[in-house]
C-alpha cells in the first residue's frame, strides 16, 4: 500500500497586525515537523510547501507538483492573547474539502492546541488513505516559555530568507530567546545553524563562526542528544571544523535515523556518498530529498551537484544557470557553474563571469583560484604567473579555498608529485575543502595517480550505514489476536451498528471494540485490505440499499434514506455509492421498481 501524501500549505495571517505573520508561520511549521514524524505518511517540508505563498495556483496543480494526494490548508488570527485557528482538509484531485475545524484558545495553550491539531489531522488522513501509527503526542514543546516561543519563531522566520542581514537578526532573537529560557534547545540549535551560515558564506570569520557554531551545539547536545538537528550540526562541525568525513558521515546518518524525512540530512548524505564516488547511494539519498523537499534551492543545487560530479555537463549547466536566476547571489551554484565552465573549456566565459560577479559575495581566494585555472587550463605556459600566486595566498593555515585551488593547479598542470604533497601539507591544516576538491572532476588528472587510491582511502573512510527505518506496516497483533479481534469487530458491526452514528470516529470504534486505535488501524487495512472510511462506508451502503427495498420508507427521500445510513454528506454518499455501486443511488433506486 502506497504511503499517504500531504502538503501543509502556510497558514493565513488573519491577525490585523501583519507582522503576526512569524507566528502562523511557526504554526504552520510546527504542524509539518508533526506530522513529518509518523512512519508512513509523507508530509512535504516547509520549503517547498511555501513555494507557493504568493502564486495564484490552483490547488490540484499544487498538489500534482508536490506530488500529494491531500492538502491541509488554515489560517491563524492573534487578538490580544486568545488565537483562532482553523485547518481544512482537502483532497487534491477534485479539490474537495472533507474535513475542516476551528479553534479559539488563549495563546497560552497554543502548544496544547498544536498538538491537537496535528493530532486530529493525523486522524482523519488515516481514516481516509490507510494505516500508520500514531503516538499519544505530536507536538512535545521545548519550553513552556511563551515569550521564548515568539522569540524563537520571529529567529527561524529571519533565518530562513538566507541574507546575512537577516540571519543577524535572527542571532538576536535567539539569542533573546536563551535569555529567557537557558534551556531551549532548538535555539542552541538554531544559533548553530546561523553560525554555519555565516562560516560557509564568510560574512564572520570563519574560524570565530565556526568556534560559535560547535559551542552552541554542544549546549543544544547536552539539552537534546536525540535531536536530528544536534546530529545534523555535529556532521557540518566534523566535515568543516574537523576534515573528519568518517565523524559527519556518522552524526548525518544518525540524524537520518532519528528522522527519515529531514531533507537537509538527506541532501547532505547524497553529497558525502557523491565525495567518496558512490553514486548509486548518492541518487539514492538526492530522491529522497527531492521527494521531500522538491522546491528548496538547496536540494536543487544537489540536483546540479550530482549532474556535475557524474559528468552530464550541459543538464548540470542548465540547473546551475536556473538557480542563478532564482538567486543571482547563490554562491554554491556560482562556484559550479564555474567549474563546469572549466571542465567544458570554456575559459574565456569563466573569466568573463568571474568579473561580473554581484559585489564581494565570493571571497578573493575563490575569485583567484577560479581565474588562475582558467588561464593555466587554456595555456599552461602562464604557470609562471598564476603558480606564485597562488602558492602565496595558500600560506596561512586557514586559506582553505587557496589550499584548493593550489592543489587543483598542480594536478592540471601534471605536477602530480607536488599536488600530493600539497595535500599532505594541507590536511595537517585540516583543511576541510580539500575534502570536496580531492574527488572534484578538476582533478582528474590525478585519479589514476598510484598514490591517489592511498590518499582516497584517507580521506573517505567507509559509511557505516544505519539500520534500515521500520516502513510503519509491522504487524501490531499476532496471527491469533488478529483473528479473534476481527471476529469481534465483525460481531460488533453487525449487532450495535455503530456505522449509524454519522461522527463516528476511528478512535469511537476503537473504545468500542476494545483495541488501541493503531491496533484497530492496522486490523481494518492490513486484515480487511480496507481504509477506515471505506470499511464505514461499505456498511451505510449496505443499509441504504436496505432501507431502499423495504416499500414502508418510499416516502423518504434519497438524501434522507442516506442521512438514515448513517451518512452526514451528500457529495460523499454520491460519490461513494456510484464508486462502489457502479450506478448513481438514483439509477439504483429505478432498478428496484
Amino acid at each position: 500500500m502506497k504511503d499517504p501524501t500531504l502538503a501543509v500549505l502556510p497558514f493565513a495571517n488573519m491577525s490585523a497586525d501583519a507582522s503576526y505573520e512569524y507566528f502562523s508561520d511557526g504554526v504552520t511549521e510546527e504542524i509539518i515537523n508533526a506530522l513529518a514524524g509518523i512512519n508512513g505518511l509523507k508530509v512535504v517540508s516547509r520549503t517547498s510547501s511555501f513555494h507557493f505563498r504568493l502564486q495564484d495556483t490552483p490547488l490540484p496543480e499544487i498538489a500534482r507538483q508536490l506530488k500529494v494526494g491531500t492538502i491541509l490548508q488554515g489560517s491563524v488570527r492573534v487578538v490580544g492573547k486568545r488565537v483562532r485557528i482553523t485547518a481544512q482538509l482537502i483532497r487534491a484531485y477534485d479539490d474537495t474539502h472533507y474535513w475542516s475545524e476551528r479553534w479559539d484558545r488563549s495563546l497560552e495553550d497554543i502548544f496544547a492546541v498544536q498538538d491537537e491539531i496535528s493530532l486530529l489531522i493525523a486522524d482523519k488522513l488515516r481514516e481516509q488513505l490507510g494505516h500508520f501509527e500514531i503516538g499519544e503526542h505530536l507536538v512535545r514543546p521545548a519550553t513552556l516559555n511563551l515569550d521564548a516561543y515568539a522569540y524563537a519563531l520571529k529567529a527561524k522566520f529571519h533565518f530562513n530568507k538566507w541574507n546575512p542581514e537577516d540571519v543577524r537578526q535572527a542571532i538576536g532573537y535567539y539569542e533573546a530567546a536563551l535569555q529567557l529560557d537557558p534551556n531551549h534547545a532548538p535555539s542552541y540549535i538554531g544559533l548553530a545553524d546561523a553560525y554555519g551560515f555565516m562560516a560557509t558564506t564568510t560574512f564572520m570569520p570563519m574560524e570565530e563562526a565556526w568556534q560559535k557554531a560547535a559551542e552552541c551545539t554542544h549546549k543544544a547536545l547536552v539539552l537534546a542528544p536525540d535531536d536530528p538537528g544536534v546530529h545534523y550540526q555535529l556532521a557540518n562541525l566534523a566535515f568543516f571544523t574537523a576534515c573528519d568525513f568518517e565523524k559527519a558521515a556518522h552524526h548525518n546518518l544518525r540524524a537520518i535515523e532519528l528522522k527519515p524525512s529531514y531533507p537537509e540530512a538527506q541532501q547532505y548524505m547524497a553529497f558525502l556518498y557523491l565525495l567518496k564516488g558512490q553514486q548509486t547511494e548518492a541518487r539514492q539519498h538526492l530522491a529522497l530529498a527531492l521527494d521531500i523537499d522538491p522546491f528548496n534551492q538547496e536540494t536543487l543545487f544537489y540536483k546540479g551537484y550530482f549532474l556535475y560530479r557524474t559528468g552530464k555537463h550541459e543538464e548540470a549547466l542548465a540547473q546551475m544557470s536556473t538557480l542563478l536566476a532564482h538567486n543571482p547571489k547563490n554562491i554554491p551554484a556560482l562556484t559550479v557553474k564555474a567549474y563546469l565552465l572549466l571542465k567544458m573549456g570554456n575559459f574565456s566565459s569563466v573569466r568573463e563571469m568571474m568579473g561580473k560577479l554581484p559585489g564581494a559575495i565570493i571571497i578573493p581566494d575563490e575569485v583567484l583560484g577560479i581565474r588562475a585555472l582558467s588561464y593555466l587550463m587554456e595555456d599552461n605556459s602562464t604557470a609562471g604567473e598564476w603558480l606564485p600566486r597562488l602558492q602565496k595566498a595558500a600560506q596561512p593555515p586557514h586559506a582553505f579555498q587557496a589550499h584548493t585551488y593550489l592543489f587543483l593547479a598542480y594536478a592540471q598542470l601534471g605536477q602530480h608529485d607536488k599536488a600530493f604533497d600539497w595535500l599532505e601539507n594541507a590536511l595537517s591544516y585540516r583543511s576541510s575543502i580539500l575534502l570536496l576538491s580531492f574527488s572534484d572532476p578538476l582533478a582528474s588528472p590525478l585519479f589514476h595517480h598510484p598514490k591517489y587510491a592511498i590518499f582516497h582511502k584517507r580521506l573517505y573512510p567507509p559509511i557505516q550505514k544505519a539500520e534500515a527505518i521500520s516502513n510503519g506496516h509491522q504487524p501490531l497483533m499476532t496471527e491469533q489476536e488478529a483473528s479473534n479481534a476481527q471476529a469481534r469487530l465483525l460481531a460488533l458491526m453487525k449487532e450495535e451498528a455503530p456505522y449509524l452514528n454519522p461522527g463516528l470516529t476511528l478512535r469511537d470504534l476503537a473504545a468500542q471494540s476494545g483495541l488501541h486505535p493503531n491496533q484497530l488501524s492496522w486490523l481494518i487495512n492490513q486484515a480487511l485490505g480496507k481504509n477506515f472510511s471505506a470499511f464505514i462506508n461499505d456498511y451505510r451502503v449496505a443499509q441504504f440499499k436496505m432501507l431502499a427495498k423495504d416499500p414502508d420508507n418510499s416516502h423518504i427521500s434519497i438524501l434522507g434514506l442516506a442521512y438514515e445510513s448513517g451518512f452526514n454528506s451528500k457529495t460523499v454518499f454520491n460519490t461513494y455509492f456510484k464508486k462502489t455501486v457502479g450506478i448513481t443511488p438514483g439509477a439504483y433506486l429505478k432498478q428496484l421498481h
